[in-house]
């Protein structure tokens, strides 16, 4: 599969070891509204379930520079994504390894787009819906055609798309943005933070049809 794909907000090792080969896991953790939100043990457990091929990703709101640096040290992940502001005081390869989540406008008349901060100071960066997604598993949409403009605008850029996608519409969001990644939470669960099996199968097998029709 050659579209990085993110299955966030897991919560059990079965979920966990169904992440692909090349994808990632998400991880809540210190977001107590969620209901996809882990305590560091089960985030550590769930850790070991996951394949050796794909990435642990931390997923938090407006952490501090401490904190960063205790999910980094502490439970060895290879990515933090940040929903807020990502603290200033961080080293380069902090930096380099945070993955910030642009707030994207909804479809609609709507002002200026994002700005994408440098490619130096983070190379991935992640597309969401405007307002706090996070608690809800991000079931909103951005506005794809703003999402069109920034991959269109900077080429080669690692932008992993998220909100509102399902198995159902995952094919159609390839197609309008082009994005690097994918990302998905709500979208494939049978209620808030209990992820569907059938639904992260047809989901990942969306993904791979729709990288034929587009190759």
């Amino acid at each position: 599969m050659k579209t990085f794909v993110k299955l966030c907000g897991l919560t059990d090792e079965a979920t966990a070891r169904a992440v692909p080969d090349g994808g990632a896991a998400g991880f809540v953790l210190e977001v107590p509204d969620s209901p996809r939100n882990l305590s560091w043990e089960a985030a550590g457990r769930l850790a070991a379930a996951v394949p050796n091929g794909a990435e642990i990703w931390a997923v938090t709101r407006d952490p501090s520079a401490a904190l960063i640096r205790r999910l980094f040290d502490e439970l060895g992940v290879d990515r933090i994504q940040v929903f807020g502001t990502v603290p200033p005081q961080l080293e380069f390869l902090e930096s380099h390894h945070v993955v910030p989540s642009l707030p994207v406008p909804l479809a609609g008349p709507a002002g200026p787009d994002p700005p994408v901060p440098r490619p130096e100071d983070h190379p991935i960066v992640h597309l969401d819906a405007v307002g706090d997604p996070l608690p809800s598993g991000s079931p909103v949409a951005p506005d794809w055609e703003v999402c069109r403009r920034l991959t269109d605008a900077h080429p080669g850029r690692k932008f992993v798309l998220s909100g509102g996608l399902t198995p159902e519409n995952v094919g159609a969001a390839l197609a309008a943005v082009a994005p690097w990644g994918v990302d998905v939470a709500s979208g494939v669960e049978s209620r808030p933070g209990v992820k569907e099996p059938g639904r992260i199968a047809a989901f990942l097998e969306a993904v791979a049809a729709a990288e034929k029709g587009l190759g």
